[in-house]
């Protein structure tokens, strides 16, 4: 083992602590052990200088990872592909009750028949992926002290593939809330077959929060300046405007209502039905600006919401710019950005994972005496955009 001496590095700290000495330039090689791959001539004693160092401790780094994607997963069932949605197609009209304007002579028989008009949508895509990953026992087994080591060690092979296998899944997870995202603003935005100015206007299921507060505050203030996306989600003002408007749509969305689907259909979310999901960025400068200094909070809080650090990649920096937009691809060569994407707020029966199916096959390999399993996950990811979905964003 190598052994350093830090007494004249510790003195110097010491002087820097109690104010002695200034801040200077430290070299923390001589402190911390930044750790090697493999042992070598230095890995021995102190005493006679030729025996090996032993191993004390083995740590194995086997932590369980989630992620942040947002519960949209479904039911499973075992057999049958597809998914079905039912529903009757529009509302039943009224007609004046002939009881109240009676007729002498009058025939008020009525034996006609009245269908409803109902549609079926199927949904019958998945998407399916594996993971392969083989393991040993016999030729590893030299390189553990003890039965418990080695099965600690192939738990976290086993735990790594977990993760592997929830990292895509999310990110499948994240496209799918991505383009119902995308299919939202471009419907209220759209010019032709390309995307609008999406600083022009606010749509009615596509709600520009800042193109609104930017225009009620000039309307107030003739020397208002308009706030930028960046600096909105970090301004009091907007932010407070901006959960008044989530919460009037929440409370909308209850009521039934043709505009805030894309299809333009007779539809209604009640509370229990509606999830909304908010960009990490906007949700936690909302609790910090609004909240930290609010005696009621309960009148300015934002509605209850799932979070997500970034709708489809964090870039290099985290940036607002790179966390909040999506880029949607359209053709070969063509795509649409989507910025400052803030949040949505859906119907649960809008976009959903469905029949998830996760499994485990394995292959045993006698001459090579290892066993390989295949890890095998598929999915169906639906959006149906005639159910109730509304996007706010910052452009």
């Amino acid at each position: 083992m190598q052994v350093k001496q830090i007494a004249e590095i510790m003195n110097e700290v010491t002087n820097e602590i109690l104010g002695k000495e200034q801040l200077v330039a430290e070299d923390l090689s001589n402190i911390v052990d930044v750790g090697k791959e493999l042992l070598d001539a230095t890995d021995v004693d102190n005493y006679v200088k030729t025996l090996q160092n032993h191993i004390g401790k083995v740590i194995f780094v086997d932590r369980v990872y989630e992620g942040s994607t947002p519960s949209v997963l479904m039911d499973a069932w075992e057999f049958g592909s597809m998914l079905e949605k039912v529903r009757e197609v529009g509302l039943p009209e009224a007609v004046d009750n002939p009881a109240w304007k009676l007729e002498n002579g009058q025939d008020y028989a009525d034996f006609k028949f009245y269908q409803p008009v109902v549609s079926a949508k199927f949904y019958n895509g998945k998407d399916a992926m594996e993971i392969k990953r083989s393991y040993t026992e016999m030729q590893v087994k030299e390189s553990f002290s003890s039965p418990d080591q080695l099965y600690r060690f192939i738990s976290m092979l086993e735990n790594n593939v977990r993760t592997g296998m929830i990292v895509r899944q999310n990110a499948l997870i994240k496209r799918l809330l991505n383009k119902a995202i995308a299919d939202t603003i471009f419907d209220d935005f759209k010019d032709g077959t390309a995307l609008g100015d999406l600083t022009a206007k606010s749509g009615i299921k596509a709600v520009n929060l800042l193109y609104l507060y930017n225009e009620k505050m000039a309307s107030l203030d003739t020397n208002w300046v308009n706030l930028t996306p960046e600096l909105a989600i970090r301004d009091p003002g907007f932010i407070r405007d901006a959960a008044y408007l989530m919460g009037l749509y929440a409370d909308r969305m209850a009521e039934i209502y043709t505009g805030f689907n894309v299809g333009h259909c007779e539809r209604f979310t009640p509370a229990e039905d509606r999830h909304t999901i908010l960009l990490s960025e906007f949700r936690r400068a909302a609790d910090v600006y609004l909240q930290s200094d609010t005696y009621h909070e309960e009148y300015t809080k934002l509605t209850s919401s799932e979070v997500v650090p970034y709708w489809q990649a964090p870039g290099e920096d985290y940036s607002f710019a790179n966390t909040s937009k999506i880029i949607y691809k359209t053709g070969e060569n063509t795509s649409m950005t989507f910025p400052g994407v803030l949040g949505i707020m859906f119907d649960r029966y809008a976009l959903g994972v469905a029949n998830l199916n996760k499994r485990v096959k394995t292959q045993v390999v006698p001459d090579g005496e290892f066993y390989t399993n295949f890890y095998k996950f598929d999915a169906g990811y639906f959006l149906d955009t005639n159910e109730n979905i509304v996007v706010f964003f910052v452009a």
